[in-house]
Formats: C-alpha cells, sequence, structure tokens
C-alpha cells in the first residue's frame, strides 16, 4: 500500500508545481509544420486548427500518464465509459461515451453492469466490444502505471459479461465510482497493440477509438488527424497541430503574432491580463471557466507554532482573499472558503462565516489569548516552490499585511525551496506551511476531502504516520474525520452523502490544518475567426472536435 501512496504523491506533487504559475505539458507535432518569424507553428495541410501551448506531453499510455498535458492529447485521441456534458446554463449531467447507457448497480453497491455501444472501431481497425473495454481496464490497474490506484485496490473483477456488457465488481462501495470512469486514462485501448504487464508501456503510441489518431509525435509537436470511421460526430476542423512553446513569453508573442491560433496552458496572470485588455481593439478572444485546480496552506500540526489551534485559527483569520486575488492575479481566480469547490452542491463557505477575511480583530484576540507579544510575536514562515509567482507574491502580501495591521503580534517570513525538493520533504515534516495547488482526478467531492484528510495509522496525540494527510504534509489525525470519509464514499442517498461532506468542511474550518485560499480560473485565447472554443469544469483539457473557422 505505501509504495501506492508514494506513486500517487509523486505524481501530485508534480501536478501541484504546476497550478501556481502553471507550468504544464504537451508536445505538437513537427510533421507539416513550417516556421514563422516568430517562431511559431504554421500548418500546410489545410483547415486545421494550430495549437500553441508551454505543456509538454510526458507519455500517451493511458496506463501512465498522470499529467494534466497528457490527459489533454489522450482526451482527444481516446474516449471513456462515459463523460460530463455542460449546459449553457453551466448544469453538468454525466452522460455515456462508450457506454449506451448509465449502470446498472447491485443493491450492495459492489456490481456495476455496464451496457457498451456497437460498430465502434479502434483507429487500428480492431472492432470495440466487451473483452476490448475489459482489456483496457485491466491493463490500467495491473501495469501498475502512476494512475493505477485509481482501481488498484477499488476493483475486484472486470469482466466482459457479454459481448457488449462490462461488469465491473468493486471491493467496497464507492458513490463517485460512475465519476470515476470519466478519468480520460480509463479509455478504451485497442488489445491488438497493447499488452498487460507490469511497466509494459508505450509512451509514443496511441490506439483508440476518439475522433482523432495520432498521426506524428515529435520532441515539440504533436499532430491529431481525423480518424475517418470514428464511430461519432465529425469534428469541426480538419486536424489539429499542437506546438510546444519554450517559454509562456514565446506563446504570448506567437499568440500576438497571430502565429497560432488558440493559446492554452498557460500564460501567466500578467500576460493574461494583457491580453484581456487588448481583446477589444484586436479581435481576441478570451475564453475563462472555473477550473477544478484549488490552491491552499498546508499547516503542520505536529511542528510549533502550528501544533496550537489557536495560532492556526488565528492564521485563518488574517487571510485577506480578495486583496491576493486582486494582487496577485488582477481578479483572475475565485477567493475560496472550502476545500470542496463551489461547483459541488455540497460545498459549504465554511472559512468565510467562521474567519472572514483579514478579520484583524479576530487574529489579534487569538494572538493574544495564546500569549504573543510585540516583544514576542509569532514568527510564521510561509514555504512556496521558488518557480511559483503566485506563491511568492502571496507571502510578501501577507508579510506586508501583517506588519500593518497586527500590532507587531506576527511576522511574516517567506521562505522558498525548488519544488522537487519540497515535494520530497513534505511528509517528513520538514515545512511547517506550504503554499500548494491541487486539482482533482475526476469530478467528484472525494477527490476534495479524502487526499487531505484520510489517514490509516496515526493518533490524536501524535498525528498521522501513514496516509494522506501525511503525505500532503499536515499530518491531521481525527478518527472521527476517517468515519465521514469512508461514509460518504459508500453513501447511496445524495442528500446523507451531502451532509456528511459538510460534516467534514467544518472540521477543516473547526481544527485548520489547511487554508483554502482561492480557485483558479481555466483560460484559453482564440484568434476572431476561430469558434468553439470550450473550457470545462470538470477536467483541465480541451476538447479540439468543436473548434473550427468561421
Amino acid at each position: 500500500m505505501r509504495g501506492v501512496w508514494r506513486r500517487r504523491w509523486a505524481a501530485i506533487a508534480a501536478l501541484m508545481s504546476c497550478c501556481l504559475v502553471i507550468l504544464v505539458s504537451c508536445q505538437p507535432s513537427s510533421r507539416d509544420l513550417g516556421q514563422t518569424d516568430g517562431g511559431a507553428a504554421v500548418s500546410s495541410r489545410g483547415d486545421r486548427i494550430r495549437l500553441g501551448t508551454t505543456a509538454q506531453i510526458v507519455t500517451l499510455d493511458p496506463a501512465e500518464a498522470y499529467e494534466q498535458s497528457s490527459m489533454m492529447a489522450i482526451a482527444n485521441l481516446g474516449e471513456p465509459l462515459y463523460r460530463y456534458e455542460q449546459n449553457d446554463q453551466g448544469e453538468l449531467s454525466l452522460i455515456p461515451k462508450l457506454a449506451s447507457d448509465l449502470p446498472s448497480v447491485s443493491e450492495d453497491q459492489l456490481t456495476y453492469r455496464i451496457p457498451l455501444r456497437r460498430d465502434i472501431l479502434f483507429h487500428d481497425g480492431t472492432p470495440f466490444n466487451a473483452a476490448a473495454m475489459a482489456f483496457s481496464l485491466r491493463r490500467f490497474r495491473d501495469n501498475r502505471g502512476r494512475p493505477s490506484f485509481l482501481l488498484a485496490d477499488l476493483v475486484n473483477k472486470i469482466e466482459a459479461s457479454g459481448e457488449y456488457e462490462l461488469t465491473l465488481s468493486l471491493n467496497y462501495p464507492f458513490a463517485g465510482f460512475t465519476s470515476l470512469l470519466t478519468f480520460p486514462g480509463l479509455c478504451a485501448i485497442s488489445p491488438a497493440t497493447y499488452k498487460i504487464g507490469e511497466g509494459q508501456f508505450l509512451p509514443n503510441q496511441f490506439v483508440g477509438t476518439g475522433p482523432y489518431r495520432l498521426a506524428d509525435y515529435g520532441s515539440d509537436s504533436v499532430a491529431f488527424d481525423i480518424f475517418e470511421d470514428y464511430w461519432g460526430q465529425t469534428p469541426n476542423n480538419q486536424g489539429v497541430d499542437m506546438r510546444r512553446f519554450s517559454s509562456q513569453s514565446n506563446l504570448y508573442n506567437a499568440f500576438r503574432t497571430g502565429g497560432v491560433d488558440v493559446a492554452y496552458q498557460q500564460l501567466d496572470p500578467d500576460q493574461i491580463h494583457s491580453l484581456q485588455e487588448l481583446a477589444p481593439s484586436e479581435g481576441f478572444q478570451v475564453i475563462a471557466a472555473e477550473s477544478t485546480t484549488i490552491s491552499y496552506l498546508v499547516l503542520n500540526v505536529n511542528q510549533p507554532p502550528f501544533d496550537r489551534l489557536e495560532v492556526r485559527q488565528a492564521l485563518a483569520a488574517v487571510m485577506d482573499r480578495d486583496l491576493l486575488n486582486e494582487r496577485v492575479f488582477y481578479g483572475q481566480a475565485e477567493p475560496l472558503y472550502s476545500l470542496l469547490p463551489p461547483a459541488f452542491e455540497a460545498h459549504r463557505p465554511v472559512f468565510e462565516r467562521e474567519y472572514g477575511d483579514g478579520n484583524v480583530a479576530r487574529a489579534t484576540d487569538l494572538l493574544r489569548e495564546a500569549g504573543f507579544s510585540p516583544e514576542s510575536p509569532l514568527v510564521v514562515e510561509i514555504w512556496f516552490p521558488s518557480s511559483s509567482v503566485a506563491g511568492r507574491l502571496s507571502a510578501t502580501i501577507l508579510q506586508a499585511f501583517a506588519e500593518r495591521d497586527l500590532q507587531g503580534l506576527m511576522t511574516v517570513e517567506p521562505r522558498s525551496v525548488e519544488a522537487a525538493t519540497a515535494y520530497g520533504y513534505l511528509d517528513k515534516g520538514v515545512y511547517p506551511t506550504f503554499v500548494l495547488s491541487w486539482y482533482a482526478d475526476f469530478f467528484d467531492a472525494d477527490n476534495y476531502v479524502k487526499p487531505f484528510l484520510e489517514c490509516q495509522e496515526g493518533s490524536v496525540e501524535g498525528g498521522c504516520t501513514l496516509g494522506e494527510s501525511q503525505y500532503h504534509g499536515s499530518f491531521y489525525y481525527d478518527p472521527l474525520a476517517n468515519e465521514l470519509l469512508q461514509a460518504q464514499r459508500e453513501a447511496s442517498d445524495p442528500q446523507r452523502r451531502e451532509s456528511l461532506l459538510v460534516e467534514l468542511q467544518e472540521i477543516v474550518a473547526a481544527e485548520v490544518p489547511y487554508i483554502p485560499l482561492w480557485q483558479n480560473k481555466d483560460y484559453a485565447f482564440a484568434q476572431g475567426d476561430i469558434s468553439g472554443v470550450r473550457l470545462s469544469k470538470t477536467q483541465q483539457v480541451l476538447p479540439f472536435a468543436s473548434i473550427g473557422r468561421m
């Protein structure tokens, strides 16, 4: 089990360093791509879309991939059983993709029978059926890639119970299981191309059922061609050429000069602000959506001074999210008052109700009660990745706020460290605090509570010694939280589950092992003659098929 957690944390660490300044990854193809004077990709193959990014794909193997960039490529080349659809009002619904209907679930919530679509082909011409889908899911679990933990402990049996019926047997009930099946890596892949076996991956290939097939995969480019035998709706373009730029500045300049049709993942806040201001005069389109990414401050409850509840609560009261959003992001983020984002019905702004924003009076009272004074102030080290502009600015703003308003009761000391070093030591209790970001593997509330609070081994006195809260660096242990986490996972009644999730949020606000800060927005920019650029609040992937030219 510990090995599974380690692999998961390594992947989470890579993701979290991206999210504050967002240095994510994806690569487009050099075949049939020319260069403009500014270095931007130019397609020579008809009505294709030129997508610019700073992201670099690490692998195209769905059993191995665990980066946002890889997920974006896989989501356009392959298809899972289900996906989320968003209507014009922003309401989400879970709809079948390779499945032909929602699952039939047994009374004990352990067996899922899923009917599948017929008359679907893989990119290599192999027919899709239940045996192929079962193969794909078993390979995802059994090849032991980084995301394999999503199924490893949860799914017991994966069987083709008919030519077009899949049966999945769980080890324990999980209310979010159908949502989990939207994860891009759980897509169908051709049994004629792939093999099951630990470590047997094909990082440079992809053979799935999606509307695009992989045409070319290079070090700085990926080409997506139309799959002529696709079973669904034909894309609005003739293909997509994705080019990776070496810096955010190069991507920004390429978009400004028309070298790319769409810029996505990722520009820094200053560049986003600039394009927003230029959009009316230049005809640029600004596409923004609520993101699955949240940013927060981890507090190590085992390390002084944060082993004292009143100190953690005082720091929670000090946080001024509106100020941070204005000064760091130009209003490009949303203040966040719970680890569970507002997109979920169970969301409650518990930190706003309990502490407010920049609540000097409450913080002052708590600090004085704890025995701090101008002669003996609370010293708070705010740690963040050295590559994170947002982390540095946030810590500096909090430093100035404390110096100006807290009457000498608190001093803030910004501290930075290389991200790779930090993520190697978080679970060892080295840092008293750390500014981190997180995005969910799939769109379910469990993704925003279990990875923060669950602890398999520990005690109230000694904290968590094995589990997710240890790996997150908070070391928080609460037997009630563990019980509530399992109960909400097993709750089949939505109202019952919502009440359990509310109780978990209230525990976080009362005990303060984490302080939610802001929810990032996802941005894409398109030239004036481009249509159909859509962003999803369930996953940070850009659907290619809807993009076209006016």
